[in-house]
C-alpha cells in the first residue's frame, strides 16, 4: 500500500495494529520508501513509562510524528517532552496529545464518567496539552477552529474522521470532509479507510488531494 501511495501522500500512519503485528521494522521499512512517519501508539500509562516508550520510539527512523493521550494528565506529558526535549532544541518528532477519539460521541463519554461535550472536553484537553508543552493535539475537525483560536497559530491540529462527501462514516461519530477539516484550521489530515478501502487507493487518495488543496485556498 506504501509503495502505491507514493507521491500521493506526505506520511503515512502507523497504528497500533501494524505495529503490534511487525513492529519496528514496519516503520524502518516505510521510511525507506521516503515517507514521513505518524507513529500513532496513543501512550496512555504513568508519566515514567511513557517517557521511556516516547524516547524508544523518537529513535526510530522517519518518525515525525507521535502521539500520547492528553487525558494521561499534565505530568505525564511532561515527562514526554523531557524524553524528547522541548520543540526546536533538536530534531524530534512533534509530540500530539489526542484529545477525544472521533468514534465518541456525549453518550460513550457520559458511560466512562466524563461529563460535558465532546467539543468542550476536547478543548479542555487541548488547552492541557499546550500548558504541558506539547507540539500540538489530535481532535476533530468540530473542534479545530476552538482549539486554535485557544491555542494559537503555532499549535498543529491534525484531524482524524476525514472522509470525503461520498463516503461512509464507518464507526466515526465526529467526521468531516477534507475540505472541511482543512477550512477549520488542520494541519493534517488522517485517511485511512477510503483510501485503503478503495477498488483503486492511489486514485482515492489523489482525489482528497484536490479536496485539501480546494478547502486551503477558501481558508486563504
Amino acid at each position: 500500500m506504501a509503495r502505491r501511495l507514493r507521491g500521493a501522500a506526505g506520511l503515512c500512519k502507523v497504528g497500533s495494529q501494524l505495529f503490534t503485528a511487525e513492529g519496528p521494522k514496519a516503520v524502518e521499512k516505510i521510511a525507506k520508501l521516503g515517507f514521513g512517519v505518524f507513529l500513532d501508539l496513543k501512550f496512555h500509562d504513568i508519566p515514567n513509562t511513557v517517557a521511556g516508550a516516547v524516547a524508544a520510539a523518537a529513535e526510530l527512523p522517519g518518525v515525525q510524528l507521535l502521539t500520547l493521550h492528553a487525558l494521561g494528565g499534565v505530568e505525564m506529558m511532561r515527562a514526554a517532552v523531557s524524553a524528547v526535549g522541548p520543540a526546536g532544541k533538536k530534531k524530534r518528532p512533534a509530540l500530539l496529545g489526542v484529545t477525544i477519539l472521533t468514534s465518541h460521541d456525549a453518550g460513550t463519554l457520559r458511560s466512562v464518567g466524563i461529563s460535558g461535550s465532546p467539543a468542550s472536553r476536547a478543548l479542555a484537553l487541548a488547552r492541557l496539552a499546550k500548558k504541558a508543552g506539547l507540539d500540538g493535539v489530535v481532535a476533530s475537525a468540530h473542534e479545530a477552529a476552538a482549539i486554535r483560536a485557544a491555542c494559537g497559530a503555532g499549535f498543529l491540529i491534525v484531524v482524524p474522521g476525514v472522509r470525503p462527501a461520498n463516503a461512509w462514516a464507518n464507526d466515526q461519530s465526529r467526521v468531516a470532509t477534507p475540505a472541511a477539516a482543512i477550512r477549520s484550521g488542520a494541519d493534517y489530515l488522517v485517511v485511512g479507510r477510503p483510501i485503503t478501502g478503495a477498488a483503486n487507493p492511489r486514485g482515492a487518495a489523489i482525489a482528497i488531494v484536490e479536496e485539501i488543496a480546494a478547502g486551503d485556498k477558501v481558508r486563504g
